[in-house]
Parts: structure tokens; sequence; C-alpha cells
């Protein structure tokens, strides 16, 4: 399982990091870790009275953090969100429509993009600037990058001291604080973080140049996560018994359910478009009592459903598979049937639009059966 420091070691290393994954395996909550750890001012203050420590008084101030970015005392974290919307001025620089009060109509001013912004601080004495770019692929990337694509990389950037190198790369970008087109640099001390879904269905695949500017990390759905959450043994031992009789019972279903399901849509779709364990999480760890593990797994497996159906959109036969709903068991709410329209021969998935704790017991050891 991939950690906060795991991914700022990386950004150390390598200064650009891209986390990618299905959704539900934890991207989300480990950019928010980062950013956590990144921005701790404390990490490197005046030392502090713990009387649980090894040396309760440390002799100097500490840092927990690798290489350059523990060095700096002044960490600033950046975030943004890429949309169809994103443009260049966004996130460097560029010119737009000056609305405020008190201008005049037709006046235009220059932007200062989130990037430009978290370059500026970095460049700063002793700062550093972790930039944080959630939905990476959901926006025109390499328009809005530029010629800072190339730029970004890390041996391409200013050193350490601020000045150039012979590998510096520059680009082109309106200085906003005279409009001119000047020739700018990224500061070694600039981190970039960003996260994306690969299998998301509305966005094309980022460019190939892009994504070589990136270090990667793939986070995976993961049945030892969900085993270590609900308590459950390391390994399934043993046949489900036909009614739950314990907590233990509805939870050990439905991570052998998860597990198959990822299994069916890997090889029915990719492995991009599994589902991440995050999905079936309690906030509260185990259910206390039968009925409530089962309403819990009933709306897991309701966000489970929705997107089988959008993996699997128009493909009836493929999600009958994922459903094992093509198998006749005794307890699936799902069944496929095999009709007609005219002359032409058609399938249909019958079952319940909702899923209650009524079904979703029966559910689970159907889709249980697909790896026994």
């Amino acid at each position: 399982m991939v950690d906060a420091k795991e991914v700022l070691s990386l950004l150390e290393a390598r200064r650009n990091v891209l986390l990618s994954g299905p959704p539900g395996t934890g991207k989300s909550m480990l950019l928010s870790e980062v950013a956590h750890l990144f921005a701790n001012r404390r990490t490197g203050s005046t030392p502090r009275y713990d009387p649980d420590a090894e040396v309760p008084i440390p002799p100097a101030a500490t840092s927990g953090l690798p290489g350059d970015i523990g060095k700096a005392k002044n960490r600033k974290v950046f975030r943004a969100v890429l949309h169809q919307s994103s443009k260049h001025r966004d996130f460097l620089t560029g010119m737009m429509p000056d609305v405020r009060e008190g201008k005049a109509a037709g006046s235009f001013r220059i932007t200062e993009g989130i990037l430009y912004r978290a370059s500026e601080f970095a460049k700063e004495p002793e700062s550093a600037a972790l930039l944080i770019i959630d939905e990476v692929n959901r926006g025109p990337t390499v328009q809005v990058f530029g010629g800072a694509i190339v730029a970004m990389e890390a041996e391409k950037r200013l050193g350490a001291d601020g000045k150039p190198t012979k590998n510096t790369q520059y680009f082109d970008l309106l200085n906003p604080a005279d409009g001119e087109l000047v020739e700018y640099a990224f500061p070694s001390k600039l981190y970039i973080l960003a996260a994306m879904n690969q299998a998301d269905v509305s966005v094309e695949p980022l460019d190939v140049a892009f994504l070589r500017r990136w270090a990667p990390l793939n986070l995976e759905p993961s049945v030892k996560i969900l085993r270590d959450h609900f308590g459950l043994s390391a390994t399934p031992s043993g046949a489900l018994p036909a009614t739950p009789t314990s907590p233990d019972d509805v939870c050990e279903a439905a991570v052998r359910a998860f597990a198959s399901v990822n299994q069916r849509i890997a090889l029915g779709r990719a492995p991009e478009f599994r589902i991440g364990h995050g999905v079936l999480m309690a906030p509260d760890g185990k259910p206390g009592t039968v009925e409530q593990a089962l309403d819990h797994f009933a709306t897991c497996w309701r966000l489970v459903k929705t997107h089988v159906d959008e993996a699997f959109f128009g493909d009836v036969r493929g999600l009958a598979i994922v459903l094992n709903a093509d198998q006749g068991i005794a307890g699936n709410p799902y069944t496929l049937e095999e009709t007609t329209f005219g002359d032409a021969p058609r399938a249909q998935i019958n079952g319940p639009v909702t899923l209650t704790r009524d079904h979703i017991y029966g559910l689970m050891l159907a889709l249980a059966q697909i790896e026994e």
C-alpha cells in the first residue's frame, strides 16, 4: 500500500508524480495526506517536549520530510482541478478582460495562474511549493501546460541555488508585471503531484509526451485492505453459509464478491475499469450487527452496480457475466433473459432497480461463486 511518505520521497527525487488507479483506491485521501505532511510547519520548528519520544526534547529542530522539501522553512500547498474549460492562462499567465470594479470598459489584464503562483512562491528564499492537480486527464492538458511541458522536468529546472544550469529549459510567457513576453524557467523546489482515473470514459488519454515528464505511481484495488478493515482472516476459508449468522459472514461474502467482480471486469473490459476497495469500506469499521452489515453493503453495491453498468454500457451479456446473472444461481436477484424484438434476438437483465438488505446477501453469494 502506497503511503504519503513514499509519495514525498518520489516527489523529492522526480519533482513530478502522477497518481493513477481505479475509483475508490484512495487517490484523493492520499493527496490530502501528502498535502498535510508537506505543509506541516511544525516539522522544522523549535524542538517540542514529547514525553513519549525516545528523546523527550530533541537536540535540534528536525524534519521527517526528505531532501530539499525538509530543508525549506516555508512550504505552501496549491490546489487545482483540471476540467474541459481549463486554459493556459488559468495555470500560467495569459490575457483576459479586466472586469474588476473601477476598470474601464475594454480593459485587459495579465492573469497569474495557479502553476505560476506556485512557481513564484518556490523561488522565494528557503521556500518550497507543492501543486496538487486532481483529475489531470479531464482537461486539455497539452494546451494548458503549453511550452512548460518540457521545462517541468526535474533536470531542466533552475538549480538548487536558483541559478540556471546547462540543462535549464526556458519557455515563453507573458510577464504579469508589464505584459512583455519573457523567458521563464521553473525552480527546483516546485513539486507537482497530479491524480487521474484512467478508466474515465468521458476524457481522452493523456499525450504520451506529457506522460513522460511524470514519475508514475499506480494504486490498486486491495482485498487485503478490506480484510484488515473488517477484521477478517488474511485468506478465505470454508464455504459461506446460506444465511448469515454474524457480521463476519456478511463481510466475508462482500470481500469475496468484490474480488470476483473485479476479476471479471478486468477480463471483460480492462484492469483500469475495476472498482476500488474504498467503495466497500465503512466509516466506523466492521458493522456491529448482521442487519447493519446488510444495510451497509446494500448501499455500497448500488454504487458498484452503477459503476459496472457504466463500464459495460451497451454490452448486456458482458454485464450479465459480471453479475453472474447468466448462471441461474438460486438467490441471485439478477437473471439474464433471452428474448426477441421482432425477428431479432435480444437479451435483457431482470432484477431489482434498488438493492436492499433482502437482496444483498444472495447477490454476494452468487457473485462470490465466480472465483470458486
